[in-house]
């Protein structure tokens, strides 16, 4: 390994180090196995900011607190959002999370309209209805995280869009989310890439045959279409399909990954289960308001510790669109730049015994830029009340009906290829619970 400068530093400013890696490949192939914590070998031996070549482009790592703060502020505008086109812009374009500056901050002001508080409590009904349907059908061995993502996307057919989920879209949203980081990124037959070209034109299919002409109803498609400014300012039809697809994309898989971690800690910790099982009971069985979710604060402090150990979105992308600096090093225009939250959630210095699940952290206030699974900034996840409250009450009503064991001596393995995801599916064994 030949340790080299990202770019010759102007005077002032520290150079990035790094280096190359492996021929072609660079460091993706070792990034995709190992995740966190070849990140954090990276940051033991380079410190908060350091480059390294990977998906064949030269990307640099902002580790830390305070090296998040200022990419996700942004005070001189340096960062943009085309950091995230590298991977997503062929499958979500012009999806709310690839927009920057004037413009998103338009599309971001319109869609909050289908995220007011009246609304939310709209869908958050409906998702108590769905999740109360589908959960006393699964059976007593089952595998987490399929159940779940089948469940979740039930969830979001019906809140997004009013109806039923359709398999063949489902198959299509797998697709276009694993085809981002293909390390081979062109449609080989067979391949991640060809599939989520696939994936994204049966969406769009899917989203246009739902036209928003005289459309009615609760649901967040019908809220898009609708949603107008004080100036008449509304989406086109083809805004509100990108928005769409990316949002059920968005909803869906944070959604099934922070509720598999939950459920993996909760039955890793029997103790824990049992404390909000009892919380659940206390409040009632539901369908429960949003004030009534807000209540439950021990399953509140385990849906947060889990998403610090398991953190769905690991590492949100920028790219500098101008020169500029991270914690003194100089970042040269046109450089590819990832804040790594799900690190930065498991580094010794903020947390102690970072790797142990500790629900009573989040008893006290943790400092603003610590904990950042929503993101921060301009950009901070729009539906993150809606999210938590998906998750509340999907645990809540399992909580009520189920408890659940792993095998002996269990421990999961997460894979860090796209989202983070259990290799295994995660198997768990429910038993009913008296009514």
């Amino acid at each position: 390994m030949v340790v080299r400068e990202l770019a010759v530093a102007p005077t002032g400013l520290k150079p990035v180090l790094g280096d190359r890696g492996w021929p072609v490949l660079g460091h993706t192939v070792p990034l995709l196995r190992r995740g966190v914590e070849y990140q954090l070998e990276r940051y033991r031996q380079f410190g908060p900011v350091s480059w390294a070549n990977v998906f064949g482009t030269k990307m640099v790592a902002a580790v830390g607190p305070d090296a998040a703060r200022e990419v996700f502020v942004n005070k001189d505008k340096a960062f943009s959002q085309d950091g995230w086109a590298y991977f997503l812009e062929k499958f979500f374009p012009r999806g709310l999370m690839l927009l920057d500056f004037d413009e998103h901050l338009f599309h971001r002001r319109l869609m909050q309209e289908a995220f007011t508080a009246p609304r939310v409590d709209s869908y958050v009904a409906r998702v108590a209805e769905v999740v109360r349907r589908e959960l006393p059908s699964w059976p007593e061995q089952l595998d987490v995280y399929p159940a779940l993502k089948a469940l979740t996307l039930d969830v979001a057919a019906e809140v997004f869009m009013g109806e039923p989920s359709d398999p063949d879209v489902n198959e299509a949203f797998i697709g276009v989310v694993r085809a981002g980081t293909s390390i081979v990124r062109f449609p080989v037959p067979g391949g991640r890439w060809a599939a989520g070209i696939r994936g994204r034109r049966r969406l769009e299919e899917y989203f246009r045959a739902g036209a928003c002409q005289d459309r009615v109803g609760d649901d967040l498609f019908t809220a898009l279409c609708h949603a107008r400014l004080e100036d008449g300012s509304a989406f086109s039809q083809e805004d509100v399909v990108n928005h769409m697809i990316f949002l059920m994309m968005a909803a869906h898989d944070t959604a099934t990954i922070t509720t598999t971690a939950a459920l993996y800690h909760l039955g890793l910790h029997p103790e824990w289960q049992e404390q909000a099982r009892a919380e659940a009971r206390e409040i009632g069985p539901g369908p429960l308001s949003t004030a009534d979710l807000d209540r439950l604060v021990v399953l509140d402090m385990v849906i947060r510790e889990s998403l610090r150990l398991v953190t769905p979105v690991p590492s949100p992308a920028r790219r500098a669109i101008a020169d500029t600096e991270i914690q003194g090093h100089f970042v040269p225009a046109g450089t590819m730049v990832t804040v790594t939250l799900w690190l930065n959630h498991l580094l010794p210095e903020l947390w102690p015994d970072p790797h142990t699940f500790n629900p009573l952290r989040f008893e006290t206030d943790i400092p603003r830029y610590n904990w950042l699974p929503f993101g921060a900034g301009a950009h901070k996840c729009i539906g993150l009340r809606f999210g938590m409250y998906e998750v509340k009450t999907l645990l809540h009503q399992l909580l009520l009906t189920r408890s659940w064991d792993l095998p002996p001596g269990y421990r999961v393995r997460w894979d860090p290829t796209a989202l983070p995801i259990p290799v295994d599916n995660l198997p768990i064994a429910l038993k009913k619970l008296p009514e």
